[in-house]
């Protein structure tokens, strides 16, 4: 699965979980643990979506 997000999905997943641990830590932070919980999933999303249109030879 690793090798479908490339380094762009990788590296959502760092953010994704990044945000998820500021969330949890702190009560104060919660709007910019939400903020990178949101972008991590964007850049997750748009990994995928191009390797799958890379693989139907589209992009």
């Amino acid at each position: 699965m690793l090798k479908q997000l490339g380094p762009l999905g990788i590296a959502g997943i760092v953010v994704l979980l990044a945000g998820i641990v500021l969330i949890a830590s702190q009560n104060l932070l919660i709007a910019g643990g939400i903020a990178l919980v949101l972008a991590g999933l964007g850049l997750v999303v748009k990994s995928l979506v191009t390797g799958m249109l890379r693989q139907f030879g589209m992009f």
